[in-house]
């Protein structure tokens, strides 16, 4: 888990993220995932371990887009708010903080649409949400080199490997590792010297929030741009690259690489924006630019993988698998209201402290910034799906906290108990 650092200086800033477990149980042939092995082995009751809920038991074949014909193409523009349904998330904020900004959409099947919003074109920092655009950017690039051929795609994700050197420098954030021969299982920060799949990385980036992991792909990326058919490259021509390329050329072509899969599916600048590596040894071969998002922008983005339009339909249908939970559920999504729902989440958070008078800083609790960033897909039973995404920047409040009670109260909001 990710330790505290004590205030020994004026500020500190950190992005703090838990490990949870993300693709369906009986994805390891499909992906070569070595997890996902010992995932279903657990499941099956093979080896100890945790059973993921009820909404996190789905297998591969059961995961489908949600949006797909004239529904669709009726999303191309946001809607406008719902009146009633805007009435009750309005109910909401009366006595919270100013600062949450949000989108809530109902697509659940044969009902009307259903949409609400506050303060949603508002940017923030967007932390690790960002790394949704990492891997909007690798199918991308996979449909570049194969733009016929899914299969080869799925072939190079499961046969790339990828062994972890400076480029991982420095990550805390811990993700599981497991040998399927011996069964032998860790969890841990990645070092350098580990050796992981494409897949694999692209898993630790979205299941474990592994800042290493969100470099080795992004890094990955700029080679598939670079090189095109003849990557992969052998190493000494990686090096050799990234040594003699202008610090100006890496930097365009990586933010063309994970910003312009989004600008073609209609998402603004303005509303989504990635500009920085997640590592520092990453920032310091590529230069850093803004990042931030929008609900808005978010929002844009689950509807357009919903409706195959992430890169293509194969691509959106793979991203949404990476976002599936299967085990242990998070901040917004740790709502008890969602124990029994099939949930595709991301967040981010990052939060800043100063020395302060009678104030203790811990996890999302800064009290200069204290960003939290949540996206989510659930799907209900009796066919009710909704998207949201919500973002806020509440000083000195535990942020998780906060982001799981409103789950709780959108839920309700959607879909009031019954009496």
């Amino acid at each position: 888990m990710f330790r505290l650092l004590k205030l020994t200086t004026p500020f500190i800033l950190l992005s703090l993220f838990s490990f949870i477990t993300l693709y369906p149980y009986d994805g390891y042939e499909h992906t070569g995932i070595r997890r996902l092995a010992r995932l279903k082995m657990v499941m099956e009751g093979k080896l100890k371990g945790t059973i993921p809920p009820p909404g996190g038991q789905k297998g591969l074949m059961d995961i489908k887009l949600q949006l797909t014909g004239s529904r669709a193409d009726s999303l191309n523009k946001l809607p406008q708010n719902d009146p009633l349904l805007q009435k009750k998330i309005d109910a909401l904020f009366p006595n919270r903080d100013e600062s949450y900004s949000l989108a809530v959409l109902d697509i659940s099947p044969g009902k009307k649409i259903r949409f609400a919003s506050r303060q949603m074109e508002r940017q923030f920092a967007p932390g690790s949400v960002g790394k949704l655009l990492i891997a909007a950017g690798l199918f991308r690039e996979l449909q570049r080199l194969y733009p016929d051929d899914t299969q080869k795609r799925l072939n190079l994700l499961k046969s790339r490997n990828i062994q972890a050197d400076h480029w991982i420098v420095y990550d805390s954030h811990e993700i599981p590792i497991f040998n399927v021969e011996t069964n032998q299982f860790s969890f841990r920060a990645a070092k350098e010297g580990d050796l992981f799949t494409l897949f694999e990385w692209a898993d630790h980036m979205l299941s474990s929030s592994a800042n290493a992991a969100a470099s080795i792909v992004w890094k990955e990326l700029i080679l598939m741009r670079k090189f095109g058919s003849q990557y992969p490259v052998n190493y000494e021509e990686e090096t050799q690259f990234f040594k003699t390329t202008s610090k100006k050329e890496l930097q365009e072509m990586a933010m063309s690489i994970v910003n312009d899969p989004v600008r073609e599916i209609g998402i603004a600048e303005k509303d989504w924006r990635l500009g920085s590596f997640f590592t520092k040894n990453g920032k310091s071969i590529v230069p850093s630019s803004g990042s931030y998002a929008t609900p808005k922008g978010l929002m844009q983005f689950l509807i357009a993988m919903e409706s195959g339009k992430i890169v293509d339909a194969w691509s959106s249908l793979e991203l949404k698998r990476l976002m599936y939970m299967t085990a242990k559920r998070i901040r917004y999504v740790s709502s008890p209201a969602l124990q029994n729902d099939a949930v595709y989440y991301k967040s981010g958070s990052q939060y800043k402290c100063k020395p302060e008078e009678g104030f203790t800083c811990g996890k999302y609790m800064g009290n200069v910034d204290n960003y939290m960033n949540s996206v989510a897909i659930v799907e209900k039973s009796e066919n009710r799906v909704y998207l949201v995404s919500l973002m806020s920047n509440v000083l000195r409040k535990n942020s998780a906290v906060e982001h799981q009670s409103l789950a709780t109260f959108i839920d309700r909001a959607l879909w009031p108990k019954k009496k």
